[in-house]
């Protein structure tokens, strides 16, 4: 049950990866603003699936120390607050298309 975990999690880390860059791309090519912000919100809610994502896996993968507690507490509230700012964005520029 852990293996497959951990394969689970590490496919979402990677895909979640792999759709950060290609909006983050996407965004600094994009000479239209609203779609500049668009690419930048998807970019911000990808990667902040990723940091929960990793937060998860070290935290409840590996054995517990305080070290290692504290490091993914803070990648899960960083991966919040892209989360949230990447879902607040995105709303804000699909109102403006």
């Amino acid at each position: 049950m852990v293996n497959l975990l951990q394969w689970v999690f590490g496919v979402i880390i990677m895909l979640s990866s792999v759709f950060s860059a290609l909006y983050s791309f996407r965004a600094r090519r994009e000479t239209n603003a609203k779609l500049r912000g668009l690419y930048t919100s998807r970019m911000n809610i990808s990667m902040g699936i990723m940091l929960i994502f990793i937060a998860l896996i070290q935290m409840f993968m590996f054995s517990g120390s305080s070290l290692r507690v504290v490091v993914g507490a803070l990648f899960i509230l960083l991966g919040l607050f892209n989360l949230f700012a990447g879902l607040r964005n995105h709303s804000h520029f699909t109102r403006l298309q």
